[in-house]
C-alpha cells in the first residue's frame, strides 16, 4: 500500500521529459522565454482588456520571466507564478527581489494536482508551453481547475507551440523524433506524431468547459539565418537536444549514438546560410461565465 506522500511523489515526477531541477534547463528556459515574448510582440499582444484584472496566476512559470515582465508592466497588479521546480521558483523569487517587484510572488506547486488556491482567487489565469509535459487526458482537468480559481467573468489564457517547421532535413527529423517520443509518452494529440496537434484542441477544450467569448490569435516566430532570433534559438536547440538524450534513448526510436549524430547534423544545418525555420504559436482566451 502506498501512502499519500508516496502517491504525491509519483505524480510529481510523472511524464516530465526534462529535469525540472537542472540549472542548464533553467538557463535554457530563461532565454527561450525572452525569445518567445519578443517574437509574440509582448506579454499581451492580443490586446486583452485588463480593466478589473488585479490578481494574475501564471501556471508552470519556470524561472518566472513572464511573471516578472507582467509585474513590471502592471505595477498595480499582483502576479503569482507557480512551478514544480524548487530551483526555478527560488531563482524567480530572487529576481523579483532584485528588481524591486513586490507585486510578483512565486510558489512551488504541481499543476498536475489540484491548485492550492481557494475558489475565485484570480482575475486572469495564464499558461504558456505546457504541451511538452501535459498528458493528453489531463487537459480538461487542468482547464476545469483553472476555471475554479478564476473569479466569475475572469480571463483564461493559454498559449501553445508547434515547433519543427524548417527547410532542412536533419533539423526537421530531429524535431520529428522528439515529437514521436513525446507521443509515445502520452503527450500531444497527433495521430502520427508529426506535430503536437494542440492548436485544434485548445479552442474545443475551452468551449467544452463552458468558457465564453473564446478568441484566438496566431503568431509566427522566425529564426531563419539572418534573423535576430536565430542565435538565441540555436543555443536553445543545442541545450534542448543535449537534455533530451536520455528521453530519446529510452523511447527506442534511435540509439544514443544515432540521436547524437542526427542532433549534430541538425544543429549544423541551423548555421547554414539558407536555413529557414519558424515556430507557430497560438493564444486562446475567453471568459469564465458569471454563473459558473
Amino acid at each position: 500500500m502506498t501512502t499519500n506522500h508516496e502517491q504525491s511523489d509519483d505524480v510529481r515526477h510523472e511524464k516530465y521529459v526534462l529535469d525540472t531541477e537542472s540549472g542548464a534547463e533553467m538557463a535554457r528556459l530563461m532565454r527561450q522565454d525572452q525569445l518567445v515574448t519578443q517574437g509574440m510582440g509582448g506579454i499581451f499582444p492580443e490586446k486583452i482588456d485588463l480593466e478589473g484584472v488585479h490578481e494574475i496566476l501564471d501556471l508552470a512559470c519556470g524561472p518566472g520571466g513572464w511573471v516578472i515582465e507582467t509585474a513590471f508592466a502592471y505595477p498595480e497588479t499582483h502576479v503569482v507564478g507557480v512551478d514544480i521546480s524548487e530551483k526555478m521558483i527560488t531563482y524567480a523569487q530572487a529576481q523579483a527581489q532584485v528588481q524591486h517587484l513586490p507585486n510578483a510572488s512565486f510558489q512551488v506547486m504541481n499543476i498536475l494536482q489540484p491548485l492550492a488556491f481557494p475558489d475565485a482567487s484570480f482575475d486572469l489565469v495564464n499558461e504558456r508551453f505546457i504541451v511538452g509535459f501535459m498528458q493528453r487526458q489531463r487537459w480538461p482537468q487542468l482547464i476545469q481547475e483553472s476555471l475554479r480559481v478564476l473569479r466569475p467573468g475572469g480571463i483564461l489564457r493559454f498559449t501553445e507551440v508547434e515547433p519543427g517547421f524548417s527547410n532542412k532535413a536533419a533539423f526537421e527529423k530531429a524535431c520529428w523524433t522528439i515529437l514521436q517520443a513525446m507521443r509515445q509518452n502520452g503527450l500531444g494529440f497527433s495521430p502520427n506524431g508529426l506535430h503536437f496537434s494542440i492548436f485544434p484542441m485548445l479552442p474545443r477544450f475551452f468551449r467544452e468547459a463552458g468558457v465564453e467569448d473564446v478568441a484566438k490569435l496566431a503568431h509566427v516566430v522566425e529564426f531563419s539565418t539572418g534573423t535576430e532570433a536565430r542565435d538565441g534559438f540555436y543555443y536553445d536547440f543545442v541545450n534542448g537536444f543535449l537534455a533530451l538524450e536520455p528521453f530519446i534513448e529510452k523511447s527506442g526510436l534511435l540509439t544514443l549514438a544515432e540521436w547524437r549524430a542526427l542532433a549534430q547534423q541538425g544543429l549544423a544545418e541551423m548555421l547554414e546560410e539558407d536555413f529557414c525555420a519558424v515556430w507557430m504559436l497560438l493564444t486562446v482566451w475567453g471568459r469564465k461565465p458569471t454563473n459558473l
